[in-house]
């Protein structure tokens, strides 16, 4: 390691390394642990910055990373002459283009005192998700603040972020004190201002500390030019602070995968989540209820004897139970908690917006099943965090909603368990993450309500009926036929003695989604009510026809999971726009094209077309007997 000569760089202060002996390095390293933290806040704050000042000070930069840094400094560098710190972090090319942080860069140094995993967050405001995956392993945070501007939007969301996260001990570095003569009320000011906005979030503590990262002032030490501040510097608050959260003290333990090489051993691998096990202990399968005791516990080096949260283990069990990846395992006498409805903070995290009743992938541990927000109760107003009311999310928007399961999943509270209580939602055709989750408690009525069993069955219904229940899906722009194949469907099928129905969009629009519009939260709730009224209408054995446009592919997605795969039929009617729109026997593309009526699919709202229908009409070619004819062979 080497550093540049002193003139390269500007400081006023100079570390001076304290001579010990390597026993009292290493005594002093693991009495102390390791800290992991982050650096978060609005943009251009100066947090890249403010990490490479810690590597510098604490003498973590090779001769190989200098050598580049000073070439990038000429190219990218904001400093001048001098080397520009930020680009130690900043390790993108379109980052040291254009000076921001886009992604997330993890750096590791320490002190005599410390170890340090440090996480450069971005600031700009699309990038939030980046700074929540950060923010979920780290213990404290360093929320950075510009003292020419103050305690800003993006400052607010971050500390109200952080907060969400379970962190608890929070450093406000006010930075580039420098540019404002380091003046005390400027100090003060943002200092009073932070803590006044932020005293209903549940942090321990708020340490403010003035500090100029690009001049190193109360940083590694207390710099001369802040003569009224008496508090410690940045890195001696972190040498010293007791960041340990409250851990769970249950064993978790999410199965990654089963572990069989060969006939003669089968045991279950992952991390330990939480908690503690022994070889000796009995433990459960969450899920069946099964009960076994542990054998063995295998690692890569070796059988332990016990295992603590954070070890990779093999769990080999006295005798065979049924469980495979996604399970989990928890102590025979300390059983957890399953539900499919639960009320949770939810982070949004895509352009696409978040609707009510839209099915998505939900990931849990290692957990998989799909969910749906049932409830959007409130948004968060991340300047006031007063509560407002809002029909779907938007990017980065912060609300608390009710979520449905398609099955029971092992979850607790955030709080209690950070393994157990963060989810992530996962769009099912892009596989995008758009959305990260906070669990805040099981919904009592998922514990009350219970599915009733019923005397006769499908089965017996059917045969009464003579055939078999089925769904057939038509969708399709306004005028394409749809009905008119549906209703002539109906007919023939009726003639040989079936018993059917048609869910035609006009007319349940007139009842049962008389409350709905045609923005589109209400054109998601409308579809799934009507496949949660077929599914029950193919249960009674009926031959079930759904005439709607249902412009999207994730609720026709949905729909056919919902009712499954062997009972649905989707039948696109694929006639081209401007056939609907010469037919337009409604006269709605006449208003839509005439601006009188909004959210038009075709014309002002999107249709997505099916990618893999069952079958394919093209009305405005095939003849309806044809059509028919087609549509009763596949039945």
């Amino acid at each position: 390691m080497a550093r540049p000569k002193k003139n390269k760089i500007s400081s006023n202060t100079h570390v001076r390394p304290e001579i010990v002996s390597v026993a009292e390095w290493l005594t002093r390293q693991a009495s102390q642990g390791q800290l992991r933290f982050i650096t978060c806040g609005s943009v251009d704050e100066g947090k890249s910055t403010l990490i490479g000042r810690l590597l510098w000070e604490s003498q973590q930069i090779f001769d190989d990373e200098l050598v580049s840094l000073e070439a990038d400094s000429k190219r990218h560098g904001t400093q001048g002459e001098q080397v520009d710190l930020a680009l130690l972090v900043d390790g993108l090319v379109a980052e040291r283009e254009q000076g921001i942080t886009i992604d997330v860069a993890y750096r590791f140094f320490s002190t005599l005192r410390r170890k340090f995993i440090v996480a450069d967050t971005p600031g700009h405001e699309q990038y939030t998700r980046n700074m929540i995956t950060a923010a979920s392993t780290a213990d404290v945070a360093v929320i950075l603040i510009d003292a020419r501007h103050g305690v800003l939007t993006q400052t607010r969301r971050h500390a109200y972020l952080v907060s969400l996260m379970g962190i608890r001990q929070v450093v406000l570095a006010i930075n580039k004190m420098d540019l404002v003569g380091f003046d005390a009320r400027v100090y003060q000011s943002i200092a009073e201002s932070f803590q006044k906005q932020t005293e209903t979030l549940q942090f321990a503590s708020v340490t403010a500390i003035p500090v100029s990262a690009l001049e190193g002032d109360n940083v590694t030490t207390r710099s001369a030019r802040t003569p009224w501040y008496s508090g410690p510097t940045l890195i001696g608050y972190l040498e010293t602070i007791d960041a340990s959260r409250i851990t769970d003290r249950r064993f978790v333990f999410p199965v990654q995968w089963v572990n069989r090489p060969n006939p003669d051993f089968r045991g279950f691998s992952g991390t330990v989540a939480s908690g503690c096990i022994a070889v000796g202990d009995s433990v459960r399968i969450t899920a069946s209820g099964q009960i076994a005791q542990v054998e063995r516990l295998v690692t890569y080096d070796g059988d332990l004897s016990e295992a603590h949260a954070g070890d990779a283990i093999t769990l080999v069990l006295d005798k065979e139970l049924d469980a495979s990846r996604g399970d989990i395992i928890a102590a025979a006498d300390a059983p957890l908690e399953m539900t499919d409805q639960f009320e949770a903070t939810l982070v949004w995290m895509h352009e696409d917006a978040g609707l009510v009743g839209r099915s998505y992938d939900l990931k849990l541990a290692n957990q998989w099943a799909s969910a749906s927000i049932t409830t959007i109760k409130y948004r968060t107003d991340v300047n006031t965090l007063a509560h407002e009311s809002c029909r779907q999310l938007a990017l980065n928007d912060i609300a608390v909603a009710n979520f449905a399961l398609s099955r029971p999943l092992v979850l607790d509270a955030y709080e209690h368990s950070s393994s157990l209580g963060g989810f992530i939602l996962v769009d099912r055709f892009n596989q995008a993450t758009v959305a990260a989750g906070f669990i805040r408690h099981n919904l009592r009525r998922a514990q009350n309500v219970h599915r009733q069993a019923l005397s006769i069955t499908r089965q017996e219904r059917e045969q009464l009926n003579g055939h078999k229940g089925k769904v057939i899906w038509f969708t399709g722009l306004s005028g394409s036929g749809k009905s008119t194949i549906a209703n002539a469907l109906e007919k023939a099928l009726h003639a040989q003695g079936k018993q059917t129905y048609i869910l035609d969009g006009d007319n349940v629009r007139q009842g049962l989604n008389k409350d709905l519009g045609f923005t589109d939260a209400d054109r998601v709730e409308n579809i799934r009510r009507v496949a949660e009224v077929a599914k029950l209408m193919m249960d009674a054995g009926l031959i079930v026809m759904t005439a709607f446009i249902s412009p999207f592919r994730a609720e026709r997605d949905m729909a056919r999971q919902l009712i499954g795969e062997n009972d649905f039929v989707e039948v696109f009617v694929d006639t081209p726009l401007s056939v609907c729109e010469q037919r337009d026997p409604k006269g709605l593309y006449k208003k839509a094209r005439s601006g009188q009526l909004p959210n038009m699919t075709g014309i002002s709202s999107p249709y997505e077309p099916p990618m893999a229908p069952e079958v394919i009409i093209d009305a405005g070619k095939m003849a309806l007997e044809v059509t028919v004819k087609q549509l009763i062979g596949l039945l």
